[in-house]
């Protein structure tokens, strides 16, 4: 909001002064995704580095103890995303809402809930459908950016998959040693980045990046309907889409991703599977907004897997517009207003409900390699 003062004098030579405000005015434009992916420019996409990313997405080898890949938390039969509050990833065994830590354990859960791959390839979308996969922003709190950036920085947590036995620095150095020492990647690094010596860690975040831009979802009913097919979403759903709008929530959900890629400060309930409290991006208890789309893969929701159904999601939004925070660590008055200007009654919800089922998408690739170069278990110790 920007607001200009002017001062004039009146016929009595006494100042005036008038205040004229201009409100910016949010892009709620919402439309299909993109049927085409871009790529950096650094980093184009070929058949051997999408192959060589699927393996190492799958591959232990990334951890430091050898028991945790990148689909040990997002499995493609979870939607790439994972059905608990927080995962469990270093010193675990099982897999899904079944997975536990092992005994003995010192590694605490994984601070936050476990975002979908699917998409990520659209991080950062506008309204207007522009976006730049260099700087697309990553995790809860947007703490890196580009999916190449955010790859590695799962090797490097204690909690994710480096264990106790490496630090930060160490740990990368380790997998990359590891990686040179087997036969089958050396030949696949060398034909997907058309050279020797190309195993390095930033190749193994490229061709995971790679890997991942293909798990895309852009045909789901609502891109169809918005695409002109007006028979591919019910009477009633687009009735919720209605209710969504004017209730507010596109103020925030909006663009193809269903998202504004900014932070904003909630108040959220803590999870008290956590020692202290997670206040999020700048300490303001501030976390990026979530995408909407394929929420059937993604429950428990908000950044910690408090809420457990999107009914639960719109009670709480509805407990902010009366004002009612739900974490006491939140002061009132810091809490976005975006979020207690939402106008959302019990009659919206499964309207909204409704609508929002017409963003999931299940035509994804769901392929699972046989085997890993390493010869581990294949997607972690999930058995």
């Amino acid at each position: 909001m920007l607001a200009f003062v002017i001062t004039s004098c009146n016929s009595e030579n006494k100042k005036k002064t008038e205040v004229y405000t201009e409100v910016v005015k949010i892009d709620t434009r919402i439309n299909a995704l993109p049927l085409k992916i871009k790529h950096p420019v650094n980093n184009p996409q070929s058949e051997e580095k999408i192959n060589l990313g699927r393996l190492l997405f799958f591959d232990p080898i990334l951890s430091g103890d050898k028991d945790v890949a990148c689909a040990t938390c997002h499995h493609p039969n979870n939607g790439y995303a994972e059905f608990r509050d927080l995962s469990i990833g270093a010193n675990g065994k099982g897999f899904g809402i079944n997975r536990k830590f092992n005994t003995p354990n010192n590694i605490p859960f994984v601070k936050r809930n476990a975002h979908t791959v699917l998409n990520t390839a659209f991080n950062g979308i506008t309204p207007s459908k522009h976006y730049n996969p260099e700087d697309a922003p990553m995790f809860w709190d947007s703490r890196v950016n580009s999916l190449e950036a955010q790859a590695i920085e799962p090797i490097k947590a204690l909690e994710e998959m480096r264990g106790i036995n490496y630090t930060e620095e160490e740990i990368l150095n380790e997998v990359v040693l590891r990686i040179k020492e087997i036969s089958e990647y050396q030949k696949l690094f060398k034909k997907a980045f058309r050279g020797n010596n190309s195993i390095s860690i930033e190749n193994i975040g490229k061709a995971i990046a790679t890997y991942e831009r293909t798990l895309v979802t852009n045909n789901s009913r609502f891109d169809k309907y918005m695409r002109g097919d007006t028979n591919s979403i019910s009477l009633g759903e687009r009735e919720g889409f209605e209710v969504f709008k004017k209730v507010g929530c596109a103020n925030c959900h909006n663009g193809p991703m269903f998202s504004d890629y900014k932070v904003h400060t909630l108040s959220v309930p803590e999870n008290d599977k956590l020692s202290k409290a997670d206040d999020g991006f700048e300490h303001k208890f501030s976390f990026r907004t979530p995408t909407l789309r394929n929420l059937r893969f993604t429950a428990p929701y908000m950044h910690n897997g408090t809420l457990p159904s999107l009914q639960r999601v719109l009670e709480f939004y509805e407990d902010l517009s009366f004002n009612k925070s739900r974490n006491n660590k939140v002061a009132e008055n810091t809490i976005d207003t975006l979020a207690k200007n939402l106008t959302i009654k019990v009659k919206d919800m499964s309207l909204i409900i409704s609508f929002l089922n017409t963003l999931n998408d299940e035509s994804f690739d769901k392929t699972i390699p046989e085997k890993v170069p390493s010869g581990l278990e294949v997607g972690g110790n999930i058995k």
